[in-house]
């Protein structure tokens, strides 16, 4: 069953580690519970990451959600960052615009409270392909932006046609959930959203 839809989902594909699935309906890739890390060993794995506030390249590398995200967003708004991770840049990057943004993680910045509120917009940068519960996960966000709010998503979007066999995005262990402009305009239907702006690494969706 699709973790997103809940529709029923066939074999696309397997690898030496892993089994994957896709949705004719929602054209989700995901891969299915029983090969998802435990969150202790998940955790371990992001504390390699190197995710500096002061590193120039990943500021740009966050500047491909953060440019597109502030040209739409008008002074005084407020925002959330929904898996900000262990070394918070992206709400650095957007108080520095103006934008003061608040962090939550539930790894390392569980706060509940901060999600107890809505916000002008939430930013949600390469977390999405880790969601054990695509559904749950997108009913919290789009729970938390104000009508006529922004939620703005990070991830690598697959594209019919490409080999996935040699798609290293995939490879990453924590990576269970893959999504494709199918299942942005599926999502767009199901959560009353419009996609304002859609590349291959991003998308910012505008509430209703």
């Amino acid at each position: 069953m699709c973790p997103l839809c809940s529709d029923t989902a066939s074999p696309y594909a397997q690898d030496k580690k892993r089994d994957y699935f896709r949705c004719p309906t929602c054209s989700l890739i995901f891969v299915p519970k029983k090969f998802h890390l435990p969150p202790p060993l998940e955790k371990s794995l992001y504390d390699y990451h190197q995710n500096d506030p002061s590193d120039a390249g990943y500021r740009n590398f966050l500047g491909k959600i953060a440019e597109p995200l502030t040209k739409l967003l008008k002074p005084g708004m407020r925002g959330l960052d929904f898996g900000s991770g262990p070394g918070p840049t992206l709400y650095q990057m957007l108080k520095e615009l103006g934008f003061p943004t608040d962090i939550y993680d539930p790894f390392y910045a569980d706060n509940p409270k901060m999600l107890e509120k809505q916000y002008d917009f939430v930013t949600c940068t390469e977390v999405a392909e880790h969601f054990c519960d695509p559904k749950g996960s997108f009913d919290k966000l789009t729970g938390l932006v104000k009508p006529k709010g922004y939620l703005a998503l990070m991830t690598l979007f697959w594209k019919d046609g490409m080999s996935f066999a040699d798609w290293w995005y995939k490879n990453d262990a924590t990576h269970v959930a893959f999504y494709s402009r199918r299942t942005i305009r599926w999502l767009e239907k199901k959560y009353g959203l419009r996609a304002l702006h859609l590349d291959e690494r991003a998308v910012i969706f505008q509430t209703d």
